[in-house]
């Protein structure tokens, strides 16, 4: 009876010692994500000042100017879930539509549409850290909805109907379609106050919100049917301030 509590102490020791390791994450990692279009480069783009800086066609370089140079991303193509690991380069200027500049060799090995060259960057913590969603309340959202600048919109893949997802998952839809996201709030108050700040501080039209989920609001502009009209929507919002904005794809 005295081994079997012995034994007994030291299985529950060993799971609180488990239950309880400390997850170290690293102070300096900065935790990005961003769904848009990426630029391709070309030398002709060089030569009309279009890029400010050159990339090897067979480079894993791309450029992004929300990151620091050196920073280790993963670029993926939203269209087929392909992805790579690469490395942001130098900054450069580039239109402010395209969340990336990317070479040949990316383009080729993700089999990127040039069409809709609808990608993913996110960062990599490279130590083995964890980054932790915080969950908000409805007065951290209020300071989203009520708060200027706005500074995370993106564009996405979206389905008003969050059952597509689970029946389509390996099909991807290559009709053109997306939508400029603001916003996904826990709250429908939230939604519906970022909605009337984005109509009457910032004069945006046809902003919408659709009920996700239970617990879930998006707020909303389109969708948009072609490059040039989601280019030049886009380029309105940019105008206002807006830092973080992402494509989603319907």
């Amino acid at each position: 009876m005295r081994l079997n509590i012995i034994i007994f102490l030291a299985i529950f020791l060993t799971s609180c010692e488990t239950t309880n390791k400390k997850i170290v994450i690293k102070k300096d990692f900065k935790s990005y994500s961003n769904n848009g279009f990426a630029l391709i480069f070309s030398d002709d783009l060089y030569k009309k000042r279009v890029v400010s800086k050159k990339i090897e066609h067979r480079s894993l370089i791309i450029f992004n100017n929300k990151l620091q140079k050196d920073t280790d991303i993963k670029i993926t193509n939203l269209l087929n879930d392909k992805y790579l690991i690469a490395k942001v380069g130098k900054n450069s200027k580039y239109p402010i539509f395209y969340n990336s500049v990317i070479s040949e060799r990316i383009v080729t090995e993700l089999e990127i549409d040039p069409n809709q060259p609808y990608v993913r960057i996110e960062t990599i913590n490279s130590n083995d850290t964890f980054v932790a969603n915080k969950a908000k309340t409805f007065d951290e959202e209020k300071k989203v909805a009520n708060k200027a600048p706005v500074d995370n919109i993106s564009i996405q893949n979206i389905s008003l109907d969050n059952n597509d997802n689970a029946k389509v998952k390996n099909k991807k839809n290559m009709k053109f379609e997306y939508i400029i996201k603001f916003a996904d709030l826990f709250f429908e108050e939230s939604a519906i106050m970022l909605k009337k700040r984005l109509e009457d501080e910032f004069n945006l039209k046809d902003i919408n919100i659709t009920k996700m989920s239970k617990n879930l609001y998006r707020v909303y502009k389109g969708p948009f049917y072609n490059l040039g009209s989601i280019r030049n929507v886009y380029n309105e919002i940019t105008d206002v301030n807006f830092e973080n904005i992402e494509l989603i794809k319907l």
